[in-house]
């Protein structure tokens, strides 16, 4: 009889469970974005030193992201994820007594192990579900957890100015007590077979890699989300610089690209399956290009307003709502049986250029520069995310012909 602390091997997790762990991963990267430019102040040293605690801890969680797919495909899901609540609690602990920049950036990366909680919903989805059908719960999935940062720069601008920035570290950490628990009491595991070798692993490669659906799914991910990563790292700026923002009003703001994410995981939990990844994922790109170039046009013409930036970094996230539940559930169909190594590599890949357009968006953002450096890198992002999903259709129409 199995204990009832712990869960049986092949039980699947409630689909809350899911929802929790994407959740503290979700507010570990942006409940305290309203809160840098005081850190920077507190700690005596420049905004870019302190946004690397945006595209550092990005860059880190896009390694842990490289090696714990495979790990998780080859020793299961739920110790993979227990693990990384472990670490990232003990981290959290070191950011709240680090008393220098640079002994809070040492713990900041650490706290990136939380991005096991990121990788393994998705591949649990995989191993549950097939095709358009993983598309859909995905959409749910993520529609869930997007509460969480929709509230969580809010709570984290009005916890700032009340108690100054640890008290966000504190949330986390309470919180993640609170997951953990959770995990360890529903979390089951759901990889077949006592898992793959990373010996079998590593003869599956070749065939992930060679594959042009997957790197059009993870092109079409990787730019879709790299438009809103350079929101993460510039958006803070442009807040107080541009538009002389509090922390509380910037978290205010920073709330509404979460209720467009939130509403495109609606539509995209809704139709994906009836209209197909593929179209799902164009018709999401297309509006995140649209909704950017006429923030950029405004821009240019001078018209500046938080409503209109804001306003067109929500209409982003409806399009990156549709786009990304349908372009994770296509780069683990290549190859479902590696549900973990695809969801890992391909995550690894999204938060690694995701890192990079943060850090471009924090270098390029100087006094008097404004919001148009920001808005030219994110409408070009996801201009190439449009330009992925078609190679990946234009490839498949010509299989079509050809078969």
């Amino acid at each position: 009889m199995t204990s009832p602390e712990i869960p049986s091997r092949r039980s699947a997790p409630h689909l809350l469970t899911l929802v929790a762990l994407t959740g503290i991963a979700a507010l570990s990267m942006n409940v305290f974005l309203p809160s840098l430019p005081g850190m920077a102040r507190d700690f005596g040293v420049d905004y870019a030193v302190m946004q690397l605690s945006v595209s550092a801890y990005i860059g880190a969680t896009a390694v842990l992201q490289l090696l714990a797919g495979p790990i998780s495909d080859r020793l299961g899901r739920r110790p993979v994820v227990l693990a990384g609540l472990a670490i990232f609690l003990l981290a959290t602990v070191g950011t709240l007594l680090a008393q220098d920049a640079t002994t809070f950036l040492i713990f900041r990366m650490v706290q990136a192990a939380i991005g096991t909680c990121m990788l393994v919903p998705r591949a649990v989805i995989r191993d549950l579900y097939d095709g358009d059908r993983a598309a859909s719960m995905l959409g749910y999935v993520t529609m869930g957890m997007s509460v969480i940062p929709m509230l969580a720069p809010v709570v984290g601008g009005i916890l700032d100015e009340a108690f100054g920035w640890r008290a966000n570290f504190a949330m986390m950490g309470v919180l993640g007590v609170i997951v953990a628990v959770v995990a360890w009491r529903d979390m089951g595991e759901t990889v077949r077979d006592g898992g793959i070798s990373l010996r079998v692993q590593m003869q599956n490669y070749p065939v992930l890699a060679r594959s042009v659906r997957f790197w059009g799914y993870c092109g079409a991910a990787t730019l879709a989300s790299g438009s809103f990563f350079a929101y993460l790292g510039g958006a803070p700026f442009v807040g107080e610089y541009v538009f002389h923002l509090s922390p509380a009003q910037v978290g205010y703001y920073f709330a509404l690209p979460s209720i467009g994410y939130l509403l495109g995981n609606a539509i995209s939990g809704r139709k994906a399956a009836q209209l197909g990844m593929n179209r799902m994922i164009l018709m999401g790109a297309t509006l995140c290009v649209v909704a950017l170039s006429a923030a950029l046009l405004a821009d240019l013409a001078d018209i500046v307003n938080p409503f209109i930036f804001f306003g067109s970094i929500a209409v982003m996230g409806i399009g990156n709502g549709m786009v990304l539940p349908s372009a994770n559930a296509g780069m683990m169909s290549v190859r479902p049986q590696l549900a973990g190594t695809a969801s890992g590599l391909g995550g690894a890949l999204t938060i690694a250029g995701g890192a990079a357009m943060a850090a471009l968006a924090g270098a390029m953002l100087k006094p008097g520069a404004g919001a148009t450096p920001l808005l030219i890198i994110m409408a070009l992002s996801a201009t190439g995310s449009v330009a992925s999903i078609l190679w990946v259709m234009r490839r498949e129409a010509a299989l079509r012909r050809s078969g």
